[in-house]
């Protein structure tokens, strides 16, 4: 049985299945094994995660009573109720844009972005200074595509091969930036401002030898000290540089901050992290925890951020998370659904005013366990009989064809 439990009461011969974090907050690129060295409960401790799930039927048990006494599914069906309430009262409307009728457009911009970012990172790699006002033109495209479908461009940066992810991560989260700006309503200025840093913000990472950023297997510690110093050697270049302005000079030094001070460099906590790196913090997680990354493979949208919603108690701020949901939806485009007939689904398109009933794409039936005439289906129209039932995951059936499916891409940008 799945169980979740506190690290302090972790001990040796537990089984662990979990940790309740974002695998960039520890050096565990597998978190599921056997507790058999002291010193991995001490790593575990020392990265700042407050709760893991152990499988008793695979190792001991805790002495006394079970941390929450909450099972696997009773943790699910509470998260899924916790992200229905968190899009409960007003959600800023975006345009209506067909998916398919603005992907070519925001597959153009991608590759232009993929280009661009490619040369900022190699020219800070030689030591060039970077002139952060040459960008603007670019996140301006990138707003302009978002503004016109959100989930054309959000869901085609996830697309991302394991050698780019470090550069199509920052396109994928300046499109995050911009999303979530427009959601809380932030003006023009203010939300080109969070789209660049979203651009700039993992601009440290020119610093780090590659080896250890394309490392497959588990860092060291002193790996992952290295990695921990991206957000200050940013910040240096980006002052070494021009045209960065305030907002992402903060952003890329403070998007690892967490709100209950465990994050880094400064450790800040709560009033102390300003909006935008409180936003940068939601939108660097979900797409790293959606991509894959070459120690592990990303997660479907949908579990995603059920997950984040798991840990955001402590690491976001609870209102910017909140508004996060609305702005992707809670079933983002690109996430694997069940629908109650039985059917297997991608989704196309979601509504900010029907967010449990987007347009998906069933291609599946799990009843006869094979493949059907996609056939698309808005659950949101009048009559509409069936519904989402859960979200599934993509490892679970290993569609070699799900990213195709809804962009029509047979591959990443």
């Amino acid at each position: 049985m799945l169980k979740k439990i506190n690290v302090d009461q972790l001990r040796l011969g537990m089984f662990l299945h979990e940790l309740c974090g974002s695998w960039m907050d520890h050096p565990f690129w597998n978190t599921r094994f056997l507790l058999d060295n002291p010193k991995d409960i001490g790593r575990i401790r020392d990265c700042g995660i407050k709760e893991v799930w152990i499988d008793t039927g695979k190792g001991i048990d805790v002495e006394g009573e079970a941390g929450t006494g909450e099972t696997r599914a009773e943790a699910e069906e509470r998260m899924e109720q916790e992200l229905l309430e968190a899009t409960l009262g007003p959600t800023e409307p975006v345009s209506a844009v067909a998916l398919e009728m603005e992907i070519a457009k925001a597959t153009r911009i991608c590759a232009r972005a993929k280009t661009a970012v490619t040369s900022m990172f190699a020219e800070a790699r030689m030591g060039q200074a970077l002139k952060a006002e040459r960008m603007t033109p670019l996140v301006e495209d990138i707003s302009a595509s978002v503004s016109r479908n959100p989930g054309a461009f959000v869901s085609l940066a996830r697309l991302k091969t394991k050698d780019d992810y470090t550069y199509m991560h920052s396109v994928a989260v300046c499109a995050l930036m911009v999303a979530l700006a427009r959601q809380l309503g932030l003006g023009e200025e203010e939300t080109r401002a969070a789209g660049l840093a979203g651009l700039l913000h993992d601009l440290g990472k020119a610093a780090i030898d590659l080896a250890i950023l394309n490392k497959p297997g588990k860092l060291t510690d002193a790996e992952f000290e290295t990695v921990k110093g991206h957000p200050a050697a940013g910040h240096r270049m980006l002052l070494d540089g021009s045209g960065a302005g305030d907002v992402p000079l903060d952003v890329c030094r403070h998007h690892h901050e967490k709100i209950d001070g465990s994050g880094y460099p400064d450790r800040l906590a709560g009033d102390a992290i300003s909006l935008y790196a409180k936003m940068g913090a939601v939108c660097d997680v979900y797409d790293a925890i959606t991509s894959n990354r070459p120690y592990k493979s990303g997660w479907n949208p949908a579990e995603a951020l059920r997950k984040m919603n798991e840990w955001s108690k402590g690491h976001f701020d609870q209102r910017i998370f909140h508004h996060f949901v609305k702005a992707v939806g809670i079933y983002p485009t690109g996430s694997l659904v069940r629908l109650e007939s039985g059917l297997l689904a991608v989704v196309l398109e979601t509504s900010d005013r029907a967010l449990l009933t987007p347009e998906v794409k069933a291609f599946y039936c799990t009843r006869r366990k094979q493949r059907i005439l996609p056939q698309v289906i808005d659950l949101a129209a009048a009559g509409a009989e069936d519904k989402i039932a859960s979200w599934e995951s993509p490892e679970k059936w290993n569609f070699p064809d799900l990213d195709e499916l809804w962009s029509g891409r047979s591959g990443p940008i």
